[in-house]
């Protein structure tokens, strides 16, 4: 067989032959043979040419060199798709002009440099179906890409991505820098396989302090920065902030309620009672003496806590000289809150001021990367990461096109220190200084309290490297034994689990979760609003019937020749028989025969570990209690089940504030508020005269008839 393989190198050229398997096996039945594992015997037909085809004997897998996708636009839409085609799975097939040739693309490239200045830019490599492959930047252009045709200077892995480029896009910049920025916009946009990349799904959480008020208000935000407001952070996870949010109610007595609830108060909230908020809604602080507390909390923030502390020192000493001990007594623990701030922090970087310090560790040929954040002085967190697409590149230039992707969205600090020194270390201060708008620095520390964290930050990236390998082993262990148990071929790469959730057949979702060898994949996360007048409320069965006809049904529409990754190895239904039979008629109707299909019941007194897993046909299995592989499958389970009940939750929240003027046409937020204002509920506003809807400020008679005839559709 390696005879067999090395000739067909020979043959193909330098592009290693990947062997793929484009379609999946039919779900196990106890009638078909199984077959040594080992003892498997190969069919090989046109052993001298393309295409080639070759299969082994016994049923139980077949394997065949992939054909290329037809053009879907579903592919070029989403470019930042998770699951987009990815260096690892990619597949070519040895036909047509799209098959890997070394030659073709040195001939593409070669035809570009002869036109290309000698400029900084940015260079994009696609390949025959116009995908993007890799995206460079260079202060050169002409020099750089000409570099790609020097064969023998470059890795395998260059050599990969030459073979498949069949043309290139060019952008050229005023300078380097410009040139370095655009690189990491355009690899978010494109996340091309060839690239290092920043794998992480959620934005960072910031502090803001909206400016937009008399009486400002301190929350916790994410995303675009639209409001007016002073924006502090990032932090590492949202619980870092409501840690933060926690300590500023305890100092400073800001107010955390929205505008509409602030409007409405007529008395004190819970929070004034317990000594979090200073009660502005009525009237309890003045605008001046709330500015007050808005700039010491600002203080806080920057990082100049210790004038605070002395400020609450002299309040405290001064309210208890004029033996006012109540008020020297909420001093006290306002100055307690601060000592308790002061000291809770893993690092200290009281002199650090506003810096980010980075840190990488490798084994196995995974990377981690450990990130702490330090704003005012104030450790505000850490995260680790684990960029995607590392093989044969060099640790530091990792680390820095880490980094570029993640200032992308982020603002840089004035002060970066990393564990290592980078190659274009200049060019990114540079790039981060324009783009900040002030001077930043990148700086290997060696000596000193730097040092000392940066060492700090190392030894926590090789812990929570280990801790991702071992979870990453437990977790292909897993999967094998969930390959062996349920008869699948091979260890499933997607698992999708459904469930439903409902309370009396109200405000019912299904919900869809999507797991792998790495884990829980979070952005693939479905929720499914029941819908169809046919599946009747409280319906569990039909429930799931539309749930998965709906999702089967997209994915023959997006991916009829399952190109994407999108579909399923193994499908988990939270169930018994009834849902499994369920599941078996939608995929039946849908043409679908080679997805697999576990349906997992509680047992006879619904305790957990007592599960029993039903498969088509009848089979029912069963683990012991203490099995590793079924506390792996109630992980999945009981994700489901998290997932269903807060989608049910929140639809049953939105329901409750639901109101019947919703679905009015032609009314707003505003003159719904008008309309309450006026009348006091909905229903009298249904029950209103014409002339009475007439009266209200801001509805015109036009709009009063439209609400009118709304509500009284017979005249």
């Amino acid at each position: 067989m390696q005879d067999f393989i090395r000739s067909l190198r020979a043959n193909v050229g330098a592009f290693p032959l990947r062997l793929t398997r484009p379609f999946r096996p039919r779900p196990y039945e106890p009638s078909a043979p199984k077959g040594d594992r080992y003892g498997n015997e190969w069919d090989v037909s046109e052993l001298s040419g393309y295409p080639l085809n070759f299969q082994r004997r016994r049923p139980r897998r077949e394997w065949r060199i992939a054909r290329p996708p037809p053009k879907s636009p579903a592919v070029s839409e989403k470019p930042d798709s998770p699951d987009r085609f990815n260096e690892e799975k990619a597949t070519y097939s040895l036909r047509g002009a799209g098959a890997p040739d070394l030659e073709a693309g040195i001939a593409a490239i070669r035809a570009v440099v002869k036109t290309l200045p000698v400029r900084p830019g940015v260079y994009r490599m696609l390949d025959a179906r116009g995908d993007v492959l890799y995206v460079g930047k260079a202060r050169a252009l002409k020099n750089r890409v000409n570099a790609y045709t020097q064969v023998a200077r470059q890795t395998k892995r260059l050599l990969r991505m030459v073979s498949q480029t069949r043309s290139m896009q060019i952008v050229t910049t005023h300078n380097e820098a410009e040139a370095l920025l655009l690189e990491a916009q355009l690899i978010k946009r494109y996340r091309p396989p060839y690239n290092v990349l920043l794998r992480d799904d959620k934005s960072f959480p910031f502090i803001l302090l909206r400016e937009d008020h008399d009486y400002p208000r301190v929350q916790l935000h994410r995303g675009a920065r639209r409001h007016k407001g002073q924006y502090y952070g990032p932090f590492a996870s949202a619980g870092s902030v409501r840690n933060t949010l926690n300590s500023l109610q305890k100092l400073f007595l800001l107010r955390s309620c929205t505008d509409s609830f602030f409007a409405n108060r007529t008395r004190p909230c819970l929070l004034y009672q317990i000594r979090r908020c200073s009660a502005p809604c009525v009237g309890r602080i003045d605008e001046a003496g709330y500015d007050e507390l808005v700039r010491d909390a600002k203080d806080f923030l920057g990082g100049r806590s210790t004038k605070i502390q002395q400020k609450l020192q002299a309040l405290m000493t001064e309210a208890s000289e004029a033996m006012n001990f109540e008020l020297a007594a909420v001093y006290r623990d306002r100055l307690r809150a601060l000592t308790y701030v002061q000291g809770s922090q893993a690092i200290h970087a009281e002199k650090l001021g506003d810096a980010d310090l980075f840190a990488l560790a490798c084994k196995g040929g995974t990377m981690c990367i450990q990130a702490f954040f330090i704003r005012g002085g104030q450790n505000w967190g850490h995260r680790s990461f684990f960029p995607a697409h590392t093989a044969d590149v060099p640790e530091a230039e990792v680390l820095q096109s880490f980094l570029v992707q993640f200032y992308e969205e982020v603002p840089p600090p004035r002060l970066i220190l990393t564990d290592r020194p980078l190659p274009e270390a200049d060019l990114i201060c540079e790039a981060f200084t324009a783009r900040a708008e002030r001077k930043v620095q990148v700086k290997t520390p060696q000596r000193g309290e730097q040092a000392r964290m940066i060492r700090q930050a190392a030894r926590n990236a090789e812990e929570e490297l280990d801790r991702r390998l071992a979870e990453t082993s437990t977790q292909a262990r897993n999967l094998r034994e969930i390959a062996e148990t349920f008869e699948l071929a091979e260890p499933p790469q997607r698992i999708e689990v459904y469930d439903n959730s409902h309370v009396m057949g109200t405000s019912a979702v299904g919900a869809m979760i999507v797991a792998g060898p790495e884990g829980f994949r979070k952005n693939q996360y479905r929720k499914f609003n029941i819908k169809r007048p046919e599946t009747a409320p409280g319906d569990d069965f039909a429930m799931m019937r539309e749930v998965l006809g709906r999702r089967f049904a997209r994915l023959e529409k997006e991916d009829p020749d399952r190109s994407k990754g999108e579909w399923p190895d193994l499908l988990l239904i939270d169930g018994g028989k009834g849902q499994l039979s369920a599941v078996c008629e939608v995929l039946e109707d849908a043409g679908v025969h080679d997805v697999p299909v576990v349906a997992v019941s509680k047992g006879p007194d619904r305790n957990a570990g007592r599960e029993i897993f039903h498969l088509p046909g009848g089979r029912e299995i069963s683990f012991p209690m203490n099995a590793p592989l079924l506390f792996y499958l109630q992980r999945l389970r009981d994700e489901a089940h998290r997932f269903a009940i807060g989608a049910h939750r929140a639809k049953r929240a939105k329901s409750f504030a639901a109101s019947p003027l919703d679905e009015v046409p032609g009314i707003g937020p505003g003159r719904k508020r008008a309309l309450l204002m006026h009348f006091g509920t909905a229903r009298a506003v249904r029950n209103a005269a014409l002339e009475d809807i007439e009266k209200v400020p801001g509805i015109s008679r036009t709009t009063a008839r439209g609400i009118y005839d709304y509500f009284h559709p017979g005249g």
